[in-house]
């Protein structure tokens, strides 16, 4: 068992710092921080992290799509590494602690880590990830999809635009990422993944709990649905004769929602999106379309759920006398995290006597992108309010460190 660290209240004064140092890198006058993918904000973060990395006695390097890499090497020869880390980037006037934190707990943790116990059987990288959010450019994942050969930056990157109409290739080489000067991305040579996290939503908070250990992380479906009415003067037309496609669209949303109910808060349901034609105060609205978003952490409750939508827009379509349309775009399926690391994280948490619950994580990661490839530990740590991708994003000291007490101990049993 790793050895009880001293003095946490100066762990906590390291996060706090960490944190805050971090979050200068595109610190807006609204106490957020934008950090968007090859942004001067972006760039400015990655070189900060880099020479931090220097001064750990890590030896820090770029790939050619800009992840950044601190590696600590093992003492034994052919064998994978372990990587840690998260992404850098953010969404506009977001947080510090979303994506940030499990950078800097990977940094505090391996750095622990080599000073009281050396040099690791096995190597271990703390990893920036370039991207997760997508909040630049029309893509997600831009990082860790290169690491385990999703993406090819070589056939993608001119033809993605963000909304000023510049280039992905443009802003890759900007900063001499995209070509080859940096190694290439994808790698082989990993064996686990660890990715600490806050949580984004309340459970942990509710529940007063330090941990919570990810058994999976839920699929997802998008729907665009179409609804095709009749437009007619609003002043004129019997109630009894309408064919009103924002009046039916309201009634399906509702029926949705109140669908959603009998999966006892498993199941989550959201419509993000209206829009309604023509749009105007005296003209029944003649055509609605709206978004679905629905997520849950088993695919065969997707698909039924899937189904129940479609039945009852038939049914309510019918009844209000419109016409209906839906559209699936989206069909991600659930990632099981490695149930042995789990295990160990379970075990790890009961030893520290740190509270924790399994949980299904409704919100996207990295680690969902490298679960299906390698094993992978996703752990959370509480959200005040559950709030996150905004300023008021908010962890306290002591519940960071309980997170990263885990990660030290998970980290010396796979390295050491």
């Amino acid at each position: 068992m790793v050895a009880e660290m001293k003095g946490k209240s100066k762990l906590c004064l390291q996060v706090e710092k960490d944190l805050q140092w971090l979050s200068q890198f595109g610190a807006d006058t609204r106490k957020g921080v934008t950090r968007l993918l090859y942004s001067t904000e972006w760039y400015a973060a990655q070189e900060a992290l880099k020479e931090k990395m220097t001064e750990n006695q890590l030896t820090a390097y770029y790939d050619d799509v800009g992840n950044l890499y601190g590696r600590l090497e093992g003492i034994e020869q052919n064998q994978k590494t372990i990587l840690v880390g998260s992404h850098v980037d953010t969404v506009v006037y977001g947080g510090k602690y979303d994506g940030a934190f499990g950078i800097i707990a990977g940094l505090i943790a391996v750095e622990h880590l080599r000073k009281t116990y050396g040099m690791p059987k096995r190597s271990i990288e703390v990893v920036s990830l370039c991207e997760e959010e997508g909040s630049r450019f029309p893509l997600t994942y831009w990082g860790s999809g290169h690491i385990v050969g999703l993406y090819n930056y070589e056939n993608m990157s001119q033809e993605i635009k963000d909304r000023e109409n510049i280039t992905l290739k443009k802003a890759m080489e900007q900063y001499q990422f995209g070509k080859g000067h940096y190694k290439k991305p994808f790698r082989q040579d990993i064996s686990h993944f660890i990715e600490l996290h806050i949580e984004q939503g309340e459970q942990l908070e509710k529940k007063q709990l330090d941990i919570g250990i990810v058994s999976s992380i839920a699929g997802q479906k998008r729907f665009t649905v179409t609804v095709q009415g009749e437009s007619n003067h609003a002043g004129t037309t019997p109630m009894t004769h309408r064919k009103d496609a924002l009046a039916a669209s309201c009634r399906f949303i509702t029926s949705l929602l109140d669908m959603s109910k009998k999966y006892e808060e498993k199941l989550y349901m959201t419509v993000g999106k209206l829009d309604v034609s023509p749009n105007v105060p005296n003209v029944i609205p003649g055509k609605v379309s709206f978004s679905i978003d629905i997520r849950h952490g088993e695919d065969g409750v997707l698909d039924k759920v899937e189904h129940e939508i479609k039945v009852m827009l038939r049914e309510i379509a019918i009844n209000a006398g419109v016409t209906t349309e839906i559209n699936r775009w989206m069909n991600e399926k659930p990632v099981q995290m490695d149930k042995n690391l789990s295990e160990i994280s379970k075990n790890i948490s009961e030893e520290k006597n740190i509270s924790y619950m399994s949980m299904v994580s409704g919100a996207g990661h990295d680690s969902q992108v490298f679960g299906p490839k390698l094993p992978t530990c996703l752990l959370f740590v509480p959200s005040k309010n559950g709030i996150s991708h905004s300023p008021k994003e908010y962890t306290s000291a002591e519940q960071l460190v309980k997170g990263i007490q885990v990660l030290i101990e998970l980290l010396y049993k796979l390295a050491y």
